[in-house]
């Protein structure tokens, strides 16, 4: 038997149940032993009174954080991080390539088994120890690592993502030109049009006006030679990412305040325009067969490895999982927000929106394949050729084309500046919590935000070069891969194992308050998924990962990336991964005795773990502890004095 609050103000040591049932009840802060219900043994008298005066104190280094102005913040902020470009121009082409309907089976499944369970896992955390990637992980100090992990690929993610924004904006506005500057009927492409028709039956490869525009007007990779040829900077993409980095530091200089204020538009936004291309796409000639495309079942398709491996790592990216993004956006909920609820509104709210744009997509992709007499298969693309190429060409054939064009790109900036948001928001969270300083000071804080925004647009002006599109791929095919995976499964075993899957059931049942009935039985199957199927399926995506990997030769359009690069994209994914070795290594040095002392002594929350949640309800008030105390390990010891000083609760 235990008393419920006193458990939550100190919480038992990582692990478990049966390790801390018989020394839960006092705890050594600043040399006293002082048992949870706030009380010291009877003989140190003196040392009561102290403690209650210090309770009573204001807390001067400790700085409120803040909240978001409201439930709809939160989920909006979310359901703007998780959907993103890779619903539109990832996901409908994985659906056709892999069966079709078929690949919403193994796509449900992986969602329900691999997608909710570390989303759930995630915001959890980050709502109950109120901090970001980095300093949430007080709850196992062993696993820091996890978190400047998440940092890193926060930083690679933010370094090109930005630069589909810019990619964006230029298409944006040359938009607004009549007639499009991509189209055949714009004065420039009529003699490529008049070369394309005429040379439709023989066998030579000539540019499309979209494919012309694309790699010569804004990407300039027919200048460049490779990833050891950048080339100069291209100046009109250069002042595209100047402006999304603008936007960006002006929607956030706020915080959640500003943000949170902005994703009322850009998350929803996307829907509307959606909506309108499905209504216009369902009107035009052609449109069936291009839906009939994406959705005929191919059954067959389900024995092939590949089917099961695409349709996690669809789940994994497009969930944001393992980003630090999450995890950030959580901290600054209420303690007693519902989790679980958000969790299963984001989560499906995201893949139906991905099965939703292929309606979208497809449609009118069927109505161009129609135009232009061939099969559907031979305009439908992936990644960047689908929204700069594909899709592009199929707008220039509508009537009323322009409008059409600035929607589209307009809906593709709303997607990417959600999902830039969250990132963003992961890097800022984390250094704003280890260097608190930053907090308090408004000046300061705008000064970093600011200078953090100039880095990553210098940093960027290598992918806006001639051969930008080189490096740009380079980094998107090895940022979010194997060293993205690795993070999650540590952090998946890193909680059901060193802090304890009953504990962390038990937190989240806390945060819950009056938690229904249907919330406990559905925890028993998140904590299913996390000890077993999840660590599986991580293990089971790594590997292929690493095979493909392996087999397969990195390449963007015709050129073929050499072995130095496919290496350097290697390093970039180890270098995330290996953090959580290194840190794990400080971790266990900075303790005393022998290994496994030092490793049991590592895996234990710190003491201010449980009680640095500023959020919490009023009630909980009476069990933090003052602010200045030393981080050691969390540790308990059980006196006499504790079974008749205390009051015990059935």
């Amino acid at each position: 038997m235990q008393d419920k609050s006193s458990k939550a103000a100190a919480g038992s040591p990582a692990g478990g149940s049966s390790r801390a049932a018989a020394e839960q009840n006092s705890v050594h802060v600043n040399g006293h032993t002082v048992t949870q219900n706030g009380h010291s043994p009877a003989t140190t008298p003196s040392p009561q009174p102290q403690l209650e005066c210090r309770a009573q104190s204001p807390a001067p280094v400790t700085v409120p954080r803040e909240q978001w102005g409201g439930k709809y913040e939160f989920l909006l902020s979310c359901i703007g991080y998780c959907v993103g470009l890779g619903n539109v121009w990832r996901f409908p082409y994985l659906c056709y390539r892999n069966g079709g309907g078929v690949f919403l089976i193994p796509y449900f499944i992986m969602l329900f088994v691999t997608g909710v369970p570390l989303f759930l896992m995630e915001l959890s955390l980050g709502q109950y120890g109120a901090a970001g990637p980095i300093t949430v992980w007080k709850c196992c100090p062993l696993l820091k690592g996890i978190g400047i992990g998440m940092l890193c690929v926060s930083t690679l993610v933010c370094l090109y993502y930005n630069v589909i924004i810019a990619w964006t904006f230029y298409y944006l506005g040359s938009s607004f030109q009549s007639p499009l500057p991509w189209s055949c009927d714009a004065v420039a492409n009529l003699a490529l049009c008049g070369n394309r028709t005429a040379s439709n039956s023989s066998t030579a490869k000539t540019l499309s006006p979209t494919e012309f525009f694309w790699n010569e007007r804004v990407l300039g990779v027919v200048h460049s030679e490779g990833l050891h040829d950048p080339g100069p900077v291209r100046w009109q993409l250069a002042l595209c990412l100047l402006a999304a980095w603008i936007i960006i530091f002006l929607c956030m200089l706020k915080g959640i305040r500003s943000s949170g204020k902005v994703v009322y538009v850009t998350a929803t936004f996307p829907y509307f325009v959606l909506i309108v291309l499905i209504i216009r796409g369902a009107t035009l000639e052609g449109s069936l067969q291009g839906v009939a495309f994406y959705l005929t079942p191919d059954w067959g398709r389900l024995a092939n490895a590949q089917v099961w491996n695409d349709a996690a790592s669809q789940i994994f990216y497009s969930l944001g999982i393992g980003v630090g993004g999450l995890l950030s956006m959580a901290s600054y909920n209420k303690f007693d927000n519902n989790v679980i609820r958000d969790t299963l509104i984001i989560t499906t709210g995201n893949c139906c929106t991905s099965f939703f744009a292929g309606f979208a997509i497809f449609s009118i992709l069927g109505h161009m394949a129609w135009r232009k007499g061939v099969p559907v298969a031979q305009v439908a693309d992936t990644g960047p050729g689908l929204a700069f190429v594909a899709y592009p060409e199929a707008l220039a054939l509508l009537p009323g084309s322009v409008f059409w064009s600035i929607l589209f790109f307009l809906m593709l900036f709303m997607l990417g500046i959600d999902t830039l948001f969250g990132n963003m928001e992961g890097i800022t969270t984390a250094v704003l919590d280890e260097f608190p300083q930053l907090r308090r000071n408004t000046l300061h804080k705008s000064l970093f935000l600011g200078a953090l925004c100039f880095c990553f647009y210098l940093m960027g002006l290598l992918l806006v070069t001639n051969g930008g599109i080189y490096w740009f791929t380079l980094i998107d095919a090895f940022a979010t891969s194997f060293g993205l995976i690795i993070i999650a499964l540590f952090m998946c075993i890193g909680i059901s194992f060193f802090y304890g899957v009953n504990q962390f059931c038990q937190d989240i049942i806390d945060m819950i308050c009056h938690c229904p009935p249907w919330c406990s039985k559905v925890l028993l199957y998140f904590k299913a998924c996390w000890v077993f199927c999840t660590p599986f399926l991580l293990l089971f995506i790594l590997t292929y990962i690493f095979i493909e990997m392996y087999n397969t030769s990195l390449h963007y359009g015709d050129y073929v990336y050499p072995r130095w690069g496919k290496a350097l994209g290697v390093c970039m994914g180890a270098t995330c991964c290996l953090q959580i070795l290194i840190w794990a290594i400080v971790a266990i040095s900075r303790e005393t005795g022998t290994l496994k002392d030092r490793f049991q002594k590592a895996i234990r929350p710190l003491n201010s773990w449980r009680v640095n949640n500023l959020n919490s309800a009023s009630g909980r008030t009476a069990e933090r502890m003052e602010p200045e105390r030393v981080e050691t390990p969390f540790t308990v010891t059980l006196t006499d004095m504790d079974f008749t000083a205390m009051t015990w609760e059935a």
